[in-house]
């Protein structure tokens, strides 16, 4: 197959007018999407996209149209070429070299690949890496700057050392799904009475864990916290999120006051690009939670490609690696981070929701289970109930767990009223 053309869409939804999304950072997100799809000679399309939280969409859709001429005309067998002739270009390269707007844009561009490549097979994206011999997959991954962490050998030995059982773990995952958490109950712009009657909307529905934003006032955070706590009771996790909010000095401060309610991660504690800091807190925080348990660290919605990933773990820096389907450069770059994790023993659960992030990032995590981790271990994927209903192949969560997508493709599909009514700025949704 060869690529024909490539359409794009600016897609928004005004979901600041309910503060969905609200956090200590982004108080009033609109959440988009920049969508492509592929067409190509033999008839399958792909489609893709890349998150925003509205203003600057545009951007990232110029940047996919900077993309174009780097696929049309060319074939799409070989997805590790794909991929690794869009970081490689050097005039493109020159304006981030893989990290920015040119890689959320190479993000959108390499999944819609996938999904064309998943279609044409007949299998979802997850199943479809799920089947690939170790070193397919080792193949997909772009070794520049890896090596001194983890070597294509090591890759190797450690995908072929995941294959006995593959089978059981496939059946396990049709049979009771992967575990979900929630962050649903806990946007900072929902007053009190909407947050506790989410959270035990959340505890009924079978979530083990909910997550709920801080950073913007601590003593509103401890009240917070505390009515949160009373509700869902002492076995649920909470998880707590600042999205990069804080100093490194004012992290540790912030949460050793949330720390009796025993918060079971905190998450984007300062600037993604800041591993040191991120080392920092973590160690501060070993012991801060009651009874000398930990308070987890947790990064890697905004951390821009697995190089960084890479110093995260080098470092000790986290203790739980949040993969994103759109930041970094797709499939192939969040192939390399799970091996990473696997290598260095720490747990992926992956930042969803936005627009599709839970429907795209359901396939690696499954896909992390089968061939790469072997394990579902203090790990879960993140879950927000809304704006599933505009993808011909929504999500499904039931119990507190994600259903296996069974349809062919990335789940990446919008429906075409979608693209009509919610197109920027002339959709039926703004005009």
């Amino acid at each position: 197959m060869r690529v024909t053309a490539v359409d794009t869409y600016d897609i928004r939804f005004p979901t600041s007018r309910e503060l969905d999304g609200s956090d200590a950072m982004n108080p009033d997100p609109d959440y988009s999407a920049a969508y492509l799809v592929l067409r190509t000679d033999a008839g399958p399309e792909g489609h893709g996209f890349t998150f925003t939280i509205g203003r600057g969409n545009e951007v990232c859709r110029a940047a996919i149209e900077a993309l174009v001429p780097l696929v049309v005309g060319q074939d799409v067998d070989d997805l590790g070429e794909f991929a690794r002739r869009l970081t490689s270009d050097s005039q493109l390269r020159w304006l981030g070299p893989e990290k920015g707007v040119i890689h959320l844009a190479t993000a959108a561009m390499v999944n819609a690949a996938w999904d064309l490549a998943a279609r044409v097979a007949g299998k979802p994206v997850w199943r479809l890496l799920a089947d690939l011999r170790p070193q397919q997959i080792v193949d997909l991954v772009d070794w520049r700057y890896l090596t001194d962490a983890l070597t294509p050998a090591e890759a190797l030995e450690l995908l072929e050392a995941a294959r006995p059982g593959r089978e059981q773990r496939i059946a396990r995952l049709e049979r009771t799904g992967y575990p979900a958490y929630t962050t649903s109950p806990g946007w900072l712009g929902y007053d009190d009475n909407k947050l506790v009657r989410l959270a035990k909307e959340a505890v009924a529905d079978g979530y083990q864990q909910i997550k709920l934003k801080v950073g913007a006032d601590l003593a509103d955070d401890v009240r917070r916290l505390a009515l949160a706590r009373e509700t869902v009771g002492p076995r649920v996790r909470i998880a707590v999120d600042a999205n990069q909010r804080w100093d490194v000095a004012e992290a540790v401060e912030w949460m050793t006051a949330l720390a009796p309610y025993e918060p079971w991660w905190i998450e984007e504690p300062t600037s993604p690009d800041d591993v040191l800091g991120h080392a920092a807190i973590r160690r501060a925080l070993a012991g801060a939670a009651p009874g000398g348990r930990p308070i987890r660290v947790a990064t890697g919605e905004h951390v821009q490609n697995r190089i960084v990933f890479k110093q995260l773990l080098q470092a000790e820096a986290v203790d739980v690696v949040q993969i994103d389907a759109c930041r970094v450069a797709g499939v192939n770059e969040n192939i390399a981070i799970l091996l990473l994790a696997a290598k260095y023993g720490v747990p992926v659960c992956p930042h969803a929701g936005g627009v599709g992030l839970c429907e795209l990032v359901q396939h690696l995590s499954m896909f992390d289970y089968a061939a790469v981790s072997g394990s579902m271990e203090n790990r879960t994927i993140e879950y927000v109930d809304h704006l599933h209903e505009h993808f011909v192949d929504p999500v499904v969560v039931v119990d507190g767990a994600y259903r296996v997508p069974t349809a062919p493709g990335f789940s990446a599909r919008m429906r075409p009223e979608t693209l009509a009514g919610y197109r920027y700025p002339d959709g039926s949704a703004w005009s």
